[in-house]
């Protein structure tokens, strides 16, 4: 047995124990164990400290052991074990991905099938492991009770294939107040938390320094371990961890374009990027109103970091008009038109229509204004964050009864082209216009609800 065939016997035995592959530190590290290396060349020549690559020594090696029947592999013994137990016919490789121990034999097909072997396929690799499937370790503190679920089947496919298949390591979704990204998200947590060792919720509400933050989790994904590691980083290198970070959009100022980071919280973008752009194989999924700046020039087809811009529902809003018991089913695909599909704004409307207007639909749509209500306070809020440059353009807009070029927007206001681009971008990023094709010409507006606040808040007196 020469190095080579050493390392594909360990990866497939690490494949059939537990459903995963070795990743390049683990090889390295057996590579390392087989030539005679210390720890310290073997961090040297990888770029980890020392102290890292013990820990993932530590646990490779207490996973090799375990799947081997009790070995009791070690760096030091290693090169030494596979070699007598091959010699004793205990073990070999018999090509095509196969491993033979003694007179078991184990397929590790390289495919998604792998992690869901049945209990019982482990059994006969090893006893000691049929008690227990790969532990997950959940921190959903910060997670709010989930809401009612409409149906983002969607959705929840491209977050499955951006995380599970192309293995993307930071993915924004973002969205409107109440249309659903926390919903979604927590929704999602129960269908991959398997492909994890740690999940972890976390929200932003109350706007924590990021060292603060960054503690926080070192101390959860640390605490079943026996060697504290050095970074978060380097926690995300050694294990596969899910990361979410709602409520981004409290560490961003207001009174400044989209996305601009309070003082003293820059360095949370640069955060973002590393986590990012750095090799590890976890995932950050930040929620939040508006998308961060540096996050655009991240993105890509075949870039690790995504971008979901979550919109309002569709025919399975009507869901919410039957828990409320609407009457006027054919009149509802209006109502989720003007409301633009938002789940928390048609539950406001819905319950103000059954307790104004006794569920009547039609009654409720034969005024000429378009009720906001209970809508206003959360309106507020959002446009309370925007620059005066982005309030006198959606006070235009709000004043143009129809889609409008971008061109005439400049005229009308005498700002700069720089400057408009500035204002529109930001509001864009922030949801709060609508683009409109018309032939080859992309026109603007604001989408009803909107525009009916900016008549009331800003144009009442003008």
């Amino acid at each position: 047995m020469d190095v080579e065939e050493a390392l594909k016997f360990t990866d497939n035995l690490a494949l059939t124990t537990t459903g995963k592959h070795l990743d390049s530190l683990q090889k390295a590290i057996l590579r390392g164990a087989w030539n005679n290396q210390k720890y310290k060349e073997i961090a040297q020549e990888h770029h980890r400290s020392e102290k890292y690559v013990k820990e993932v020594g530590f646990k490779l090696w207490k996973l090799l052991s375990v799947a081997l029947g009790d070995q009791q592999l070690c760096k030091a013994n290693f090169r030494a074990k596979l070699e007598n137990l091959q010699a004793s016919n205990i073990v070999s490789l018999v090509g095509n991905g196969c491993i033979h121990i003694g007179n078991i034999s184990a397929e590790t097909l390289h495919s998604p099938e792998v992690s869901q072997f049945e209990p019982q396929d482990k059994n006969k690799f090893n006893q000691k492991t049929s008690n227990s499937e790969p532990k997950v370790y959940l921190d959903l503190g910060d997670a709010p009770e989930p809401n009612l679920f409409y149906n983002r089947t969607s959705e929840l496919t491209t977050l499955k294939q951006w995380i599970l298949e192309n293995r993307t390591r930071l993915i924004t979704i973002y969205g409107l107040s109440g249309i659903g990204k926390t919903a979604l998200t927590l929704q999602l947590i129960p269908q991959i938390q398997h492909e994890f060792d740690y999940i972890i919720y976390r929200s932003l509400c109350n706007s924590p320094p990021l060292q603060t933050l960054q503690t926080n989790l070192i101390q959860f994904v640390s605490q079943q371990q026996e060697i504290e590691l050095p970074s978060l980083i380097e926690h995300l290198r050694s294990s596969r961890c899910l990361l979410i970070l709602d409520d981004v959009q409290t560490i961003f100022t207001s009174g400044q374009l989209a996305g601009h980071y309070q003082p003293g919280y820059e360095n949370y973008g640069t955060f973002f990027k590393q986590l990012a752009e750095s090799s590890h194989n976890s995932c950050l999924i930040l929620l939040s109103w508006e998308k961060p700046r540096e996050i655009a020039a991240l993105e890509g087809e075949n870039r690790p970091c995504k971008s979901l811009q979550l919109n309002g529902l569709g025919a399975e809003a009507g869901e919410i008009f039957r828990e409320k018991r609407l009457a006027e089913e054919e009149k509802w695909s209006q109502l989720i038109d003007l409301y633009r599909g938002n789940p928390l704004w048609l539950n406001i409307v819905a319950t103000m229509i059954q307790d104004l207007f006794g569920g009547s639909v039609s009654e409720f749509l034969s005024y000429d204004t378009l009720f906001l209500g209970d809508l206003e306070c959360l309106l507020h809020q959002k446009c309370d964050r925007l620059t005066e440059l982005e309030k006198q353009v959606i006070c235009w807009l709000a004043s143009e009864a129809a889609p409008v070029e971008i061109s005439k927007i400049s005229a009308n206001l005498e700002l700069s082209p720089s400057t408009l681009l500035q204002a529109v971008q930001s509001l864009g990023r922030r949801l709060l216009i609508e683009k409109v094709k018309q032939g080859e010409k992309t026109l603007f507006t604001l989408q009803p609800v909107l525009m009916e606040y900016v008549k009331n808040q800003f144009l009442k007196f003008g």
